[in-house]
């Protein structure tokens, strides 16, 4: 499983690497093409497109850190820097909604704002469209697996959804004329930005509040617990995540004594942690097996 977890991780970095370049080419081209157009939704983009770059960039300061060894200090390694890249990716994504959403009402409200030139945006857009879709394409695969990578991809969905907004603007304003158009696309990138930014404040607080993860049913190992041979009850349990796809498991078994008498401890050990990372994928499982009738200390469930 660790070995999976190393590689995972040279591919992660392999598919950050990628999308940095991606992204960073972009962003001068929206920068320049929102200084020629006058446009705010350019801007606004290029602004995503900025804490993007400082979202993958983090992402993959964190993915080498995460890869380090565990020490005495950091006796489960360094992973959990991948959750907090991903924190500090979400407050970023919510800072820029804010900053965007200021000044597109500002341009709204002010009579003599600057009318934006409708091909520029046109042709950057369209552009950063194309890019943007590569990058998607390069991080898709290592979302499903890290919380941190995950990030990365909704941060980067965003800029595609944004590139869209524009593009519709540009259309808007070369057809009609309807110089707001460009305010309201800020808008829509900004609105597009929140909900990413607070599902994924949602994954980290779960994982730092050592919550269960959310595909994994407590109540569904506990049973399985129970119908192994030899296990009169279970209690004490608890699952939590280090990072995404990273889960730890504890429990205190209660057995037959005979179990115990016999030896067959070493055994049941080995089944229980076969179960759990067989059926719900938890790297490191650890079990406190108690004779039955063993006199009782304070329990949780």
């Amino acid at each position: 499983m660790g070995h999976d977890h190393d590689h995972a991780r040279h591919a992660n970095r392999t598919r950050l690497g990628i999308a940095i370049a991606i992204v960073a080419s972009v962003l001068v081209l929206e920068v320049v093409g929102a200084w020629i157009s006058g446009s705010l939704a350019l801007l606004a983009d290029a602004g995503h497109m900025l804490s993007d770059l400082i979202g993958l960039i983090i992402a993959l300061v964190a993915v080498v850190v995460a890869g380090r060894p565990a020490t005495d200090r950091q006796t489960y390694g360094y992973q959990r820097v991948e959750v907090f890249a991903a924190l500090l990716n979400s407050v970023i994504l919510l800072v820029i909604a804010a900053s965007v959403t200021v000044e597109a009402v500002g341009r709204l409200l002010r009579a003599d704002a600057a009318e934006p030139t409708g091909l520029p945006m046109l042709i950057v857009a369209t552009v950063g469209l194309v890019a943007n879709i590569a990058a998607l394409l390069v991080l898709r695969a290592g979302a499903k697996s890290s919380i941190n990578m995950r990030g990365a991809y909704l941060e980067v969905l965003g800029d595609t959804l944004g590139s869209i907004a524009v593009i519709v603007a540009a259309g808007v304003i070369l057809v009609t004329g309807f110089g707001a158009a460009d305010a309201i696309a800020s808008l829509v990138i900004a609105a597009l930005i929140v909900p990413r930014a607070l599902l994924l404040l949602r994954d980290v607080m779960r994982v730092l509040s050592e919550s269960a993860p959310a595909e994994t049913s407590v109540a569904e190992i506990r049973d399985h617990i129970l119908r192994t041979t030899g296990v009169v009850d279970v209690h004490d349990v608890h699952v939590w995540a280090i990072t995404s796809g990273s889960h730890v498991f504890t429990a205190h078994v209660v057995v037959e004594p005979e179990l115990l008498a016999e030896g067959r401890a070493s055994a049941l050990l080995e089944e229980l942690g076969g179960c759990l990372e067989e059926h719900f994928d938890v790297d490191h499982s650890t079990f406190q097996l108690e004779p039955a009738g063993h006199p009782e200390r304070a329990q949780h469930p």
